[in-house]
């Protein structure tokens, strides 16, 4: 099975007041296609500068991200961008869908943006798949934190990304919207066959997944099972 991502020497820093700040230190590893991986650790362990760095949104100080063959520190940032439209998926904590637009619209949007001509026939049978049919025409304030997610996901899934990244999606979610997420999430992972990585608290969502991650002191060990109490 090929690697859709592949980290060699990852490291992160900043200079603070009081000195250097090691965010991320010498991490290590490879995801495959179609894998679901879970990323967890403690508030301000890293969690999302590691995500902003495997997207192409942040640059490491040390180290080599390559995503589907392309090494990420080799590209421009035009290049990063087209990578990130043709190849890759967000879903974030709290949804950022366009606020102007109706529900379907988020979802034609990225179709549009990569020349889709039957777009909005495409939107509507993802705004169908995730249970919102007669939702389309709603803007996202006059949809609930549950609904707006399963619209930012369908937007997620719109463009068939190789890898979708996934930053504390249930975060803002009550349990029983989150518990629906989950599994939303894993049945369009398993159709699609797209790579998921996701950052979370949720320990329920991070035993769904394939593999784990505990990030700890800015440092990356790979779990073997999770101590998850139902």
């Amino acid at each position: 099975m090929s690697a859709v991502l592949e980290v060699s020497g990852l490291s992160k820093n900043v200079i603070t007041p009081n000195g250097r700040l090691d965010i991320l230190k010498d991490i290590h590893f490879s995801i495959n296609a179609a894998e679901s991986v879970a990323i967890i650790g403690a508030s301000g362990s890293g969690k999302s500068t590691l995500l902003s760095i495997l997207a192409g949104l942040d640059s490491p100080s040390e180290g080599i991200v390559q995503l589907n063959g392309a090494q990420l520190n080799l590209l421009d940032e035009e290049q990063r961008a087209l990578l990130r439209q043709e190849k890759i998926g967000f879903i974030f904590q709290s949804f950022h869908l366009i606020s102007s637009l109706t529900a379907l619209d988020n979802i034609m949007l990225p179709l549009e943006l990569k020349g889709e001509k039957n777009a909005r026939d495409l939107a509507f049978s993802l705004l169908e798949r995730v249970g919102l049919a007669q939702r389309g025409d709603h803007l996202p304030l006059q949809l609930s934190g549950g609904e707006q997610q399963r619209v930012a996901i369908a937007r997620a899934f719109a463009g068939k990304p190789d890898i979708l990244f996934a930053d504390e999606p249930t975060g803002n979610l009550d349990q029983h919207s989150g518990e629906n997420i989950i599994q939303l999430l894993f049945d369009l992972n398993r159709e699609c066959r797209t790579t998921l990585v996701l950052v979370t608290h949720d320990m329920h969502l991070a035993a769904s997944c394939n593999r784990f991650f505990q990030l700890d002191f800015g440092q990356l060990i790979e779990l073997e099972s999770l101590d998850v109490k139902l």
